[in-house]
């Protein structure tokens, strides 16, 4: 009879640390999920940047004679 509890203690365990990777994957992913809003932030600021820019106009020729 004392193996059954040996089993369920096991199983019980099992399910918390389960329960508790679940926890820490759900934060690691809201995690990455705020990392890759502020990127697409910071790429949205490089492009209005990078609109600004004006081309230069054309440079006079380069002859060799």
């Amino acid at each position: 009879m004392l193996w059954v509890w040996v089993f369920v203690a096991i199983a019980v365990g099992g399910l918390v640390m389960l329960i508790s990777y679940a926890v820490w994957l759900a934060h690691k992913t809201a995690d990455l999920l705020s990392e890759v809003g502020v990127l697409a932030d910071q790429a949205g600021q490089l492009g209005d940047l990078l609109a600004q820019i004006q081309p230069a106009g054309p440079s006079a020729p380069n002859h060799r004679t």
